[in-house]
């Protein structure tokens, strides 16, 4: 439900000029972003690093077949390199709170460009067996630094208000839409004129180079580690240690990731059967992109009233029935629109997901709570990949895009189902208090 001042609107959603919606999120990023400079050089900061994530895993792949001449071998290494970088980062999250940005991100940072850089050179020249690449991409891997749970768990600390921290959170997740479609764009300029490997050599030095930037800058140096932090606000985190509280936004996280992950693979199915080029797989993958970040937009420009943990469930089901619908596409022009459709939904789940993880944990803990949801995502995105290629052979085109929206529905059924039990056991929601005005 909308809002505009102060008082409340009815059950309704204006349609607005997209220069209108822009003019009003830039108004809310302004505020977002109490001290310009500052904030600025740290957001950007960051996103030199994280567009390094964008990059890296097309730069594996590419680097790794020119060296080996095998795509089943680029397969595997990108397999476990990705595997030990999303599975692992829980561990890494826990390293950050417990010994702070600065003392734990700058070794992270170093060792994972260390090990990127070497794994350029050694995919520099043809003949570098195999296994050898592997060892070096897991190892990378396991080291991936997770600056996406720290900027979040950053702003968490500084933005006492949860409207305007929602706020944060949609300007982060446009920028990771924006850096997951320019990362490949990057490389495919770099591979123009230089081999693979120095795509991958440039993925080592914008991490490493971001990451010192942000650790750096003034608005990390006043966080401290976990076992330092003042005791945490009231009613904040007392129901993290049971874990039911980060439940709902983990499985509907996994739940949009499978989803998102099988989109991928069905949509290239569609242009094989229906006698398209590659060309048109990226034009509807773009679409998804394009959707997502706008959905961001507007669920950043929007005081919601509804709590984060009822909107959740009308989210991941939003997603699932524009997925469902996909399927019944009869052409390119109506499958490119539903896929946009879907994508609406994509940015605003997971910055609810990650606003209420932040929400049920205690400070010394945010950026664990974070990278359990990007976790959450990253491995949903796996499984729904080898999902979708399991079932794709067997199994009618529609009734798979049916399949991987049934997947979202039924997360957010069980998140609705989550969030009436938890206001069954311990009363009215935490996140009540974001729905009174703020000073």
């Amino acid at each position: 439900m909308g809002r505009r001042g102060t008082q409340a609107t009815p059950f309704r959603l204006q349609v607005e000029e997209p220069h209108h919606v822009c003019a009003r999120f830039a108004a809310h990023v302004r505020r977002v972003l109490p001290h310009p400079p500052r904030a600025r050089h740290t957001f950007t900061a960051a996103l030199i690093g994280r567009l390094s994530y964008g990059m890296v895993s097309l730069a594996v792949m590419l680097s790794v077949t020119e060296a080996t001449g095998s795509y089943a071998a680029a397969g595997t290494v990108m397999a476990l390199f990705g595997a030990t970088s999303v599975l692992l980062s829980p561990v890494r999250a826990a390293l950050i709170d417990r010994h702070g940005p600065r003392r734990a991100l700058i070794p992270m940072a170093s060792l994972y460009a260390t090990l990127l850089a070497t794994l350029a050179t050694a995919a520099w020249r043809p003949g570098t067996p195999a296994p050898a690449l592997g060892a070096l991409a897991v190892t990378a891997g396991a080291c991936t630094p997770p600056l996406g749970p720290t900027v979040r768990a950053l702003w968490g600390e500084v933005i006492e208000d949860n409207r305007v921290l929602q706020r944060a959170y949609s300007l982060d997740g446009i920028a990771e839409e924006i850096l997951f479609v320019s990362g490949p764009l990057l490389v495919g300029a770099v591979v123009q004129f230089a081999p693979p490997a120095a795509a991958l050599a440039l993925c080592a030095l914008l991490v490493w180079a971001g990451t010192l930037a942000f650790v750096l800058s003034p608005a990390v140096a006043g966080v401290r580690p976990a076992v330092t932090k003042p005791v945490a606000r009231p009613g904040r985190g007392r129901r993290f240690r049971d874990g039911r509280a980060l439940l709902q936004p983990v499985v509907v996280a996994a739940g949009v990731g499978l989803s998102v992950g099988a989109v991928d693979l069905l949509v290239m199915a569609y242009a094989t059967r229906h006698h398209h080029g590659n060309d048109v797989v990226a034009w509807v993958l773009a679409a998804l992109s394009l959707g997502s970040a706008l959905g961001g937009l507007l669920n950043g420009a929007v005081d919601w009233r509804t709590p984060a943990r009822a909107r959740l469930p009308l989210l991941a089901g939003g997603l699932g029935l524009a997925l469902a619908a996909a399927g019944l596409a009869p052409g390119l022009g109506t499958l490119t629109v539903a896929v946009a459709c879907a994508g609406f939904f994509v940015a605003p789940a997971l910055t609810t997901s990650y606003l209420i993880a932040d929400e049920a944990a205690p400070p010394g803990r945010r950026t664990q709570a974070g990278a359990w949801v990007n976790t959450a995502v990253n491995a949903g995105s796996a499984g729904g990949t080898a999902g979708a290629g399991l079932l794709v052979g067997h199994l009618p085109l529609g009734l798979c895009f049916a399949l991987s929206g049934t997947v979202a529905v039924a997360t957010g059924v069980l998140a609705a189902q989550g969030a009436r039990a938890a206001r069954a056991s311990h009363g009215a929601p935490r996140d009540t208090p974001a729905l009174t005005r703020a000073p």
